[in-house]
């Protein structure tokens, strides 16, 4: 049978534990250390690869974006994913890399577009002899045209090149003024409104579909 060992000398039932403040407090530093590090990482992580806070500046997004909204860009969808014609994108513009722009996104890789008094003309695979872009989004009677003095420009989009375009179309410097966008410079896509509160709510993808192109494509057939 065993025995139960008792330290010489000492009653069991009168033993105590001393604590030692310096080993408390340095015991409790490093839970502080290591709590702190975790929510750091979450942060980080969180911020990095899933949600970053942005400030709109000025009114090329009118009507959709005012100046001083506070929104959300998610990241998920252009780490899995390649970005969409009609996204909102937030990000850093060649000429100007230290500064963050929120433009919504024209053309795509491979494309041509071309903009003139008429409006915007994407000319791809599907559409060799172009076809006009509906954008429902824009207030009716808005006229797109080249900020230079050119009747109409044509820009070719090679692999990884996106063309962008402001909303408000006559105030807004994009890719008629200084060319393709690299998607690289893409931080990520305008997702959530947080105020001005009145204008609170998720931010909807803007879906060109195959019919309403189809459509589009009928309406501006030429007339003879």
């Amino acid at each position: 049978m065993d025995k139960e060992i008792t330290p010489k000398g000492e009653d069991l039932n009168q033993m105590t534990i001393e604590n030692d403040p310096v080993k408390d407090f340095f015991y409790f530093l490093w839970d502080l250390l290591k709590t702190g590090v975790i929510v750091f990482l979450i942060a980080f992580s969180i911020r990095y690869f899933l949600v970053q806070p942005f400030i709109v500046e000025g009114n090329s997004m009118l009507p959709n974006f005012v100046d001083q909204e506070y929104l959300l860009a998610e990241k998920i969808s252009y780490i899995i994913s390649q970005p969409k014609r009609g996204d909102v994108v937030i990000f850093k513009p060649p000429a100007n890399p230290s500064q963050n722009y929120i433009k919504r996104i024209i053309g795509l890789p491979g494309e041509t577009v071309e903009v003139s008094a008429e409006g915007v003309k994407i000319i791809n695979t599907e559409h060799p002899n172009g076809i006009s872009l509906g954008e429902e989004y824009i207030p009716e009677g808005t006229i797109t045209r080249p900020l230079n003095n050119d009747d109409k420009t044509s820009t070719v989009l090679g692999d990884g090149q996106y063309f962008v375009l402001g909303d408000n179309r006559e105030h807004s410097s994009d890719s008629r003024e200084w060319g393709t966008l690299p998607r690289t410079n893409m931080i990520g896509r305008a997702w959530l409104t947080i105020k001005p509160l009145d204008r609170f709510g998720i931010q909807r993808r803007v879906d060109y579909s195959i019919n309403n192109l189809k459509d589009l494509a009928l309406r501006h057939l030429p007339a003879y």
